[in-house]
């Protein structure tokens, strides 16, 4: 799909746009939230403030509304560190999906793509970060020289995806707005790490960040800064100050729509608009056309509550199916806003992992053997759990990927999925587990019995729920679960280390691939797939930690990963992704129970230019992301 063709019409296409004098007409006016800065001197005028040729945005092609600058958006999270989802929401990339899951430039001009094997990156002249300085190749020069490859700052190295056949890139500059990146083995996911909803910035503003290097600032100012800081190094202070994903440093430069305008930790935070915002709509108006956005950070039980009472004004994350009934009642009370039932994009609402690399002997041969793992699955009664959990609203069946993936098959869905205890039964005898206790649970090989903890991040009351009805289930099997709730960093440290037994989280994050789309997340590449947290590790170090795959199905995974790497065409790469998804579906890797649950979206009656119908998907998506909520606006400019 990437081809260099394809890629230089993206690149012609993005060129052809209007430089910014032909926007700049009568109705091209400064923002009021920045007019006093402006008039004092402090600030550029807006005209100055642009790259010479901005992002248009066709809001009449995408069926949208102009909108009018100002207001304020009110939006909540659970936990602190979650201000991180303005980097997600705002969803400014170098290269961005659009709803279609096409790649677009956004921040880039345009980009040309040479057999997945040549990058060439373009960006606007005149873009600036939001401090005002320069945004140009000698921000991607700092960090591919001065960080990736610094072994205080980055003690592993550049991240995975820099690598394509275990080599790195030759990297060039030739211009203040030129980036090349050249492998001499395919890398066809390049373009598609950069549009991630956590992406990897393989740019940082040097201008700011220089004052902590030590290759740039004198030792006995990184010296002083170290002290303020309190940490032990200058490496430390840097890495302290450069978060572009967290978005904690309000005074770290940024190109998305806000930028953080409140120190430390705060119970609400301030995000206001960026003044050198690389969009504008067709009529002239700078992005995004909400001046301010305050994040509350919430106890997780008050989400709902505090929609429901007109509190927010966009609201999805921390609200769930369970929680429809008490925001239709908020509806109804003229608490002011709409809720709007959205698709998921996760492959399985709920997924339980079976740890292939648990730490207890036993138990690792235990669940490493299929019949156990497709036993658990059948004894499960999702149908039971739709209807009391979901009012039949959702999906029962297996973990894969959804129906607007041109990958998906029923009969996956179906796959070990059938509510079948006699099956059960039968696949658990033949695994030498016939054995019982006078309470009629098996005893496993040691004499113990079968017990089977099972861990939860313990944040969403339906999985909980759903974990209460498979208890039944499994004790008629023979098996009795133990569920164990834990703190989500807690949660996967434990799994990491493969003190967990079993886990539950969501299905895959991309139910929704695509030919391009990278299967890498199908195979032991990476420790976050709660089924084989060592394999992963083994991948992610080159060896250095964790385990090598060692059963057969898994090491097949990889073979087809790398098929997909190297595959020339469209035909390639969907035959490896069937092949792997036939393989989890067989292997029962993650025991998926439902999927396409609708999600809740509060959204206010004043706000424009939110979708009724979408997606709400983290990858790809964003969540909101690729919507652009710099498009939405309150409909009188007060929020």
């Amino acid at each position: 799909m990437f081809n260099a063709r394809n890629s230089f019409l993206a690149l012609a296409a993005t060129l052809m746009l209007p430089p910014l004098s032909s926007l700049a007409g009568p109705a091209f006016v400064e923002s009021a939230f920045w007019q006093d800065e402006v008039n004092s001197g402090n600030m550029p005028p807006v005209t100055e403030r642009l790259p010479q040729s901005p992002l248009v945005v066709d809001l009449a092609a995408k069926g949208r509304d102009f909108g009018v600058q100002g207001g304020t958006l009110n939006t909540m999270v659970t936990r602190s560190k979650d201000i991180r989802q303005m980097v997600v929401y705002g969803y400014a990339r170098l290269i961005g999906y659009d709803t279609q899951y096409l790649l677009q430039p956004d921040i880039l001009l345009g980009f040309e793509n040479e057999g997945n094997r040549r990058y060439t990156l373009n960006l606007r002249p005149g873009h600036r970060w939001s401090s005002g300085d320069p945004f140009t190749s000698a921000d991607f020069e700092y960090w591919w020289k001065d960080i990736a490859q610094n072994p205080l700052l980055s003690p592993a190295g550049p991240p995975d995806f820099m690598y394509a056949e275990g080599a790195l890139p030759q990297v060039s500059f030739p211009d203040a707005t030129t980036v090349i990146y050249e492998w001499d083995a395919p890398n066809p996911q390049f373009l598609q790490n950069l549009a991630q909803a956590r992406p990897p910035f393989i740019y940082r503003p040097a201008n700011y960040l220089k004052q902590f290097h030590a290759d740039y600032a004198s030792a006995e100012a990184l010296a002083e800064e170290v002290d303020y800081a309190r940490v032990k190094s200058w490496a430390a202070l840097h890495n302290k100050y450069d978060n572009m994903y967290k978005f904690d440093n309000h005074e770290l430069p940024t190109l998305q729509p806000w930028i953080n305008a409140t120190a430390g930790k705060k119970i609400r935070h301030q995000f206001v608009r960026n003044p050198y915002y690389h969009r504008v709509d067709s009529k002239g108006v700078q992005l995004p056309y909400i001046d301010t956005v305050e994040m509350e950070i919430v106890a997780a039980g008050l989400v709902a509550a505090k929609s429901n009472a007109g509190e927010a004004d966009l609201q999805a994350r921390g609200l769930g199916f369970r929680d429809i009934p008490i925001l239709r009642k908020g509806e109804t009370d003229g608490a002011g806003y709409k809720t709007f039932l959205w698709g998921t994009g996760a492959a399985s609402q709920i997924a339980i992992y079976p740890n292939l690399n648990v730490a207890d002997p036993v138990w690792r041969n235990v669940l490493r053997d299929v019949r156990v793992r497709r036993a658990l699955s059948v004894s499960i009664n999702r149908a039971a759990i739709n209807r009391a959990l979901f009012f039949k609203l959702a999906k029962p069946g297996a973990m894969t990927v959804l129906e607007q993936s041109p990958f998906f098959d029923p009969e996956m869905r179906k796959a070990w999925a059938s509510f079948d205890p006699e099956l059960a039964n039968r696949l658990l005898d033949e695994a030498g587990l016939g054995e019982k206790d006078g309470y009629g649970i098996r005893r496993l090989p040691d004499g113990r019995p079968m017990e089977l903890v099972v861990e939860t991040a313990g944040e969403r009351q339906e999985v909980e729920n759903a974990l209460q009805i498979i208890t039944d289930d499994w004790n008629d099997v023979g098996v009795k679960l133990i569920m164990r709730p834990l703190d989500r960093d807690i949660l996967r440290n434990r799994v990491f280390s493969g003190s967990s037994m079993a886990s539950v989280w969501y299905g895959w994050d991309n139910g929704l691939p695509q030919n391009y789309t990278s299967p890498a997340y199908l195979a032991p590449t990476d420790q976050v797939f709660l089924a084989w947290p060592k394999w992963g590790q083994y991948y992610q170090t080159a060896g250095a930690a964790g385990e090598a795959p060692d059963m057969a199905p898994a090491q097949r995974l990889m073979e087809l990963m790398h098929d997909w790497e190297n595959a020339t065409d469209d035909a390639g790469r969907a035959a490896a992704w069937h092949e792997m998804l036939k393989i989890h579906a067989d292997q029962v890797y993650g025991i998926g129970i439902v999927s396409a649950a609708p999600q809740p979206v509060v959204v206010s009656d004043r706000l424009r230019n939110v979708p009724e119908k979408a997606i709400w998907a983290w990858e790809p998506g964003a969540h909101f992301g690729i919507y652009r909520p710099d498009e939405f606006f309150f409909e009188d400019g007060q929020g």
